[in-house]
């Protein structure tokens, strides 16, 4: 049973854990708990489960469930959100009667946040691996053609009358417009190894404070929140740089000219995420956390689950290439890339795994999937 005062073994668990008294009313709670009801434990105890859910809430008839059978039930892809604890709130159910108090309910939630941002992440990185073999296509086949076009457009300039050569303008000048898209294209076929080497993500932080200073986000407000005590992250340093930039651009972007527009770039170490090598039975841990907000107007939602796939885009003149690019730097790193996004609050996460003194991430031996 759950203690009601103090700490306990349940304190250190990651999932939010609530004991329910017959009566409905919460008798205890962990700490993981508190933080997901956004309540301390002497609030929750005053307050029946049903003002945490909403009218209705599959969660209340999961209850009554295994009070009838009087055993454990389980329930997932549960939305209990609400405007006293947030909304969305997509978790998995672990329901069980306590033996020795008849009516009293153990709960156990499993947010699936996390888990199934991962798996977007690596249909993503899927959707990347696909364009890898277009872009080698389009370089061979579409390239040489073009440049023939445009000889060819050129040749002509010099025999049409004027009227006629912003014709022939316009073909050079869309000729080069696709040259430079399928260049961008050609990225995604490179698979040689990455160079890597420690480095510390507050110095590319800087560098890519000062470019954007200097250009695309000059007079907008940029705020560095940064925790100093980082390990050095293994990484290519300017593939870095090239993804930060690519963020904060996109930040800059979003916020446009509201003069209450403002960038956060934050880091921070973040314990207990782990993602599975395929193939084998490692797990990689990532715990450095690197985030670019904005309080732009947000990402529409039903971009938000193809933010990271080629040719997505919400720009007018954009290819949708910067954000996939930027999926398979981090991909290719090891790392995992979220987005989560709402009117005046989109963030940007990256976790990334450490260095560990070699020339490989730290590892841990495992047989299944997330933590």
């Amino acid at each position: 049973m759950l203690a009601s005062d103090g700490p306990t073994i349940l304190d250190t668990l990651p999932h939010p854990v609530l004991l329910v008294a017959p009566d409905g009313v919460i008798e205890s709670a962990n700490m993981a708990a508190e933080i997901f009801m956004r309540s301390s434990a002497s609030v929750l105890r005053r307050h029946p489960i049903s003002d945490f859910v909403p009218f209705g809430s599959p969660l209340l008839t999961l209850i009554e469930q295994v009070r009838e059978r009087a055993a454990p039930v389980n329930e997932y892809k549960v939305d209990i959100g609400s405007p006293r604890i947030g909304a969305p709130k997509m978790v998995d159910i672990n329901a069980a009667p306590v033996t020795d108090r008849p009516g009293a309910v153990v709960l156990m939630f499993q947010e699936r946040t996390m888990a199934e941002k991962i798996d977007r992440q690596l249909t993503s990185r899927g959707a990347a691996r696909t364009v890898t073999g277009l872009a080698a296509m389009l370089a061979h086949e579409i390239k040489n053609p073009l440049s023939g076009i445009r000889g060819a457009a050129q040749l002509l300039e010099q025999s049409v009358v004027d009227d006629d050569r912003s014709l022939t303008r316009l073909i050079m000048d869309e000729t080069d417009r696709i040259v430079k898209l399928v260049d961008r294209m050609e990225v995604f076929s490179d698979e040689r190894p990455i160079e890597r080497e420690p480095v510390n993500i507050h110095v590319v932080l800087d560098r890519v404070k000062s470019l954007s200073d200097n250009g695309f986000a000059r007079n907008k407000r940029i705020v560095e929140i940064y925790d100093p005590s980082l390990p050095p992250v293994f990484a290519n340093k300017d593939q870095l740089i090239q993804v930060f930039l690519n963020l904060v651009k996109n930040a800059s972007e979003a916020i446009g000219d509201d003069p209450d527009g403002e960038i956060r770039i934050s880091t921070a170490f973040r314990p207990g995420v782990r993602l599975s090598v395929p193939g084998t039975e490692q797990r990689v841990s990532l715990p450095l956390e690197f985030c670019v907000q904005d309080n732009g107007p947000g990402v529409p939602d039903d971009l938000l689950p193809h933010l990271f796939e080629p040719f997505i885009t919400t720009k007018t003149n954009g290819s949708g290439l910067g954000l996939a690019l930027v999926a398979k730097i981090i991909g290719d790193h090891g790392g995992v890339i979220e987005c989560d996004s709402q009117r005046e609050r989109t963030i940007f996460r990256i976790l990334m795994p450490a260095y560990a003194g070699d020339t490989t991430p730290d590892t841990d031996t495992a047989s299944e999937g997330t933590e």
